[in-house]
């Protein structure tokens, strides 16, 4: 008995007309602040050996992943990311191109983690890839073009509104230094983790309580509260006392304050509890929101050690968009409508081939033109889709009508 024939497997689903036109907005919107930026698309398989994953399983563990087999046995994943197989397309195709690389791609990624209940397996997203440089001007360029998509959404519709956004700025050097002086085990380390990255502060304190009083404990108690604008600096510094923890304050309020310059319409916020892919980010991490959406819409951040486990050792910086998300931002306030074509020709019988040479001439001229498949009632349908011209070919004549 069939069961799943006329259903889409969880956390996917089909997309209709006005939702394709929305996810068309938003995917022409950033490609083209990505090429004006001087970045260029690469397209990535679908379908990656497993191995691109599974260098680093803290990165992807197995049970996140969607999984199968060749046909010669060869245990293959669907793409849960972008970045590790342009990552790998960078240390083998790309290995001798001159730094640094500017890359953009639009396209699926798929991954069934646990923690995302009720959010979806399938998301489309568009993003950038720096790969090449450990530079702060590279951190700021990445971070710009976050800012540019996140500025422009609702910008490319008949009647352009706007909708406010916020972007956060963390580093995760300053949790990894934390984590380096705590004497704890990896598992207890990756609890600590989650709960800051959530914000529990209730079970945080809980499971700290059972590795003592001490100066590291009492810095990742405070770390998910250290939120906020320029203040949040001096707070951290009292805080931590610590040299090398103050560099990265310094760096990260330097990096802050140039972000503000930028775009002053935005909210540029600090979050030192963001600490999410400690092991797959090694410093800068972002996140991007939009009114109206209860989780990111960008995300990314520096990871310089990634491309090392593909054979080639160079810094990058990156960050994607949940194409999805920001057609439902956009959505809430504007939906489109379909194009009607400009004109419609119904042909005699015999006299279909003039009328594909008709169309062929009107479309080398930048209008829509459809065919009328029941030329009897040709004029009833063209009013029905909002077309205003009909053009009638008879083998005798050719006569245009406005409708």
């Amino acid at each position: 008995m069939r069961r799943y024939d006329l259903i889409t497997p969880e956390g996917t689903r089909d997309y209709l007309f006005e939702e394709c036109a929305l996810k068309r907005i938003v995917e022409n919107r950033t490609r083209e602040i990505f090429k004006s930026m001087g970045y260029s698309r690469l397209i990535t398989p679908g379908l990656e050996f497993y191995d691109v994953f599974s260098l680093n399983s803290r990165y992807f563990p197995q049970e996140e992943l969607c999984k199968l087999t060749d046909n010669k046995g060869r245990l293959m994943a669907v793409r849960p990311d972008s970045t590790m197989p342009i990552a790998r397309v960078v240390a083998t195709r790309l290995r001798d191109a001159r730094l640094p690389l500017r890359l953009y791609y639009t396209q699926p990624v798929y991954n069934f983690a646990p923690s995302l209940k009720g959010r979806s397996t399938e998301v489309n997203q568009t993003g950038i890839e720096l790969i090449g440089s450990s530079s702060r001007m590279a951190d700021v360029e990445v971070i710009s073009a976050a800012l540019s998509v996140l500025s422009s959404v609702g910008k490319d519709t008949p009647v352009p509104f706007n909708v406010n956004y916020s972007l956060e700025l963390g580093d995760v050097r300053i949790f990894r230094e934390l984590m380096h002086r705590l004497s704890a085990t990896p598992a207890q380390k990756e609890e600590i983790r989650s709960l800051i990255e959530s914000k529990n502060y209730p079970a945080l304190n809980d499971m700290l309580d059972t590795l003592g009083d001490n100066k590291i404990t009492r810095s990742l108690r405070k770390l998910p509260t250290l939120f906020g604008g320029e203040e949040v600096f001096e707070r951290a510094a009292e805080i931590f006392q610590d040299e090398r923890i103050g560099e990265i304050l310094d760096s990260m309020r330097e990096l802050y304050k140039t972000v503000c310059m930028i775009r002053k319409d935005g909210n540029v916020i600090v979050d030192l509890g963001l600490v999410n892919k400690t092991d797959y980010y090694t410093g800068l991490v972002i996140k991007g929101y939009l009114e109206g959406y209860g989780e990111e819409v960008i995300s990314g951040g520096r990871y310089d050690k990634l491309l090392s486990d593909f054979g080639y050792d160079v810094p990058a910086v990156g960050m994607a968009v949940n194409v999805d998300a920001v057609a439902n931002v956009i959505g809430k306030k504007y939906t489109p409508t379909p194009e009607a074509a400009d004109v419609l020709i119904a042909a005699e019988a015999g006299c279909e081939a003039q009328a594909v040479q008709t169309s062929e001439k009107l479309r080398e001229q930048g209008l829509r033109v459809e065919f009328a498949l029941d030329a009897q009632d040709a004029e009833e349908y063209a009013k029905s889709r909002g077309i205003t011209k009909l053009i009638q070919i008879a083998k005798d004549t050719t006569k245009e009508v406005q409708v």
